[in-house]
């Protein structure tokens, strides 16, 4: 059975529908990243959520629309971390019994996040192993409700409500978004965003962010047509890594986006030292990208105009984030 695909106004309905659930996340900025972009950057710090990143937004809004007398078989999820815990909270809150399958080098700060919340966590190897086939099957024999990372209407709706706040925030300090990069991996929070801005903000610009090997968005958005990254590549960027775009975010994403920006890993390690420094906000890797193509890929045609940047997640493992803070990889 086709799926329909989301619009503005299931955004709209999502951020009544969880608004007392979810924080309201600052906007930062800083006159010395300002100066390294080349660009008046308004930065929408997401990693200050609850749970630490955006998807506690999409997964609340699926499992508050799941009906009261389905929920006591519970829900299963799949996810490298932050979606895993956002399942995990909501799950929580709502009284929902919850499992997760997660790769098994999924951060131990993620692991143990899900874990605090009462859910269950079964792991798995990303070589040798399928998620979704894995995620399915327990589901199935439970009964339970199966939340997708991505690909779920209510998911992209729920994600898209940080496009809402977003612009409702730049408006009060009377100003504009020309431009709001964002990182990319199957593209539920962007292809949200770009449906909450194409109601209120429909003038801004919106650009894929993504790490080298993985910049399948971007790729994609060139050819006209989905691209797949190869088997096996990898990145620190552990939680913006999926095969490819998916089969709903990729007709939203390719009708609205302008394009993708790719960086290095190294070039998200800068941005999560310039993060702490200037913002004093801790950024994982993934939840970094944007601010890194903001401060060392922007376009040419972004330069002197307002960008909003979203810093999506900040669950990173202590040990690694010092590394990254002493430079020492």
């Amino acid at each position: 059975m086709k799926v329909k695909l989301p619009n503005a106004s299931d955004v709209s309905a999502a951020l009544k529908r969880i608004r007392s659930h979810v924080e309201t996340t600052p906007v930062l900025r800083s006159d010395r990243l300002d100066e390294i972009a080349g660009a008046s950057l308004l930065i929408k710090a997401e990693c200050l959520q609850q749970t630490g990143s955006f998807k506690l937004r999409g997964a609340t809004n699926r499992l508050l629309q799941i009906p009261k007398k389905n929920r006591e078989n519970g829900v299963v999820a799949f996810s490298s971390g932050n979606h895993a815990q956002g399942v995990a909270r909501a799950a929580h809150l709502l009284g929902i019994p919850a499992l997760i399958v997660m790769p098994s080098d999924a951060p131990v700060v993620k692991i143990e996040g899900v874990e605090a919340d009462g859910a269950e966590v079964r792991l798995y190897d990303r070589d040798t192993e399928n998620r979704e086939e894995i995620a399915a099957q327990i589901a199935d024999e439970r009964g339970a409700v199966l939340v997708p990372s991505f690909d779920d209407p209510m998911i992209i709706a729920g994600q898209g409500t940080l496009g809402l706040e977003f612009a409702a925030q730049v408006k009060a300090q009377d100003r504009k978004l020309d431009h709001l990069i964002c990182c990319t991996g199957g593209g539920g929070l962007i292809s949200g965003i770009c449906l909450a801005l194409s109601k209120v903000s429909p003038d801004t610009r919106v650009w894929a962010a993504e790490p080298e090997g993985h910049d399948d968005w971007t790729r994609s958005l060139a050819a006209g047509r989905i691209e797949r990254n190869a088997p096996g590549t990898r990145s620190i960027c552990d939680a913006i890594l999926t095969p490819q775009p998916g089969d709903l975010t990729w007709p939203i994403g390719s009708k609205h986006l302008s394009g993708g920006c790719v960086v290095t890993d190294q070039h998200a390690f800068e941005a999560m030292r310039l993060a702490f420094r200037q913002l004093r906000v801790v950024v994982e890797p993934g939840g970094a990208v944007a601010l890194a193509s903001a401060l060392f890929r922007l376009p040419d045609e972004l330069r002197g105009q307002t960008v909003g940047v979203v810093l999506t997640g900040g669950n990173v493992d202590g040990k690694l984030f010092a590394k990254v803070l002493n430079r020492k990889i």
